[in-house]
């Protein structure tokens, strides 16, 4: 995570987001993951998808892995924060 060339997708709802995020992060619940592939498929690669505690971002992980996206699970959203400003 040290060149940050990189783009960090959180899959948490709206309403978990908007309580705290990592900086500079998009928001993209997971509910909305499928219907917004080909926008997220445009987002600078690696992916890095996070949320509460890393199940749903393990979810996105695996199906856009699938999709031949460049993409990790960075569990929860505080570990990634926390890996960014360490």
């Amino acid at each position: 995570m040290e060149n940050r060339d990189f783009t960090i997708v959180d899959v948490r709802t709206r309403a978990e987001y908007m309580l705290g995020h990592v900086a500079g992060s998009v928001n993209i619940p997971l509910q909305e993951i499928v219907d917004r592939a080909e926008e997220l498929k445009q987002m600078k690669q690696p992916i890095i998808f996070c949320c509460a505690s890393g199940n749903r971002s393990g979810q996105a992980t695996m199906y856009f892995k699938a999709e031949g996206v460049s993409c990790e699970n960075g569990g929860s959203w505080l570990d990634v924060n926390y890996n960014l400003n360490k």
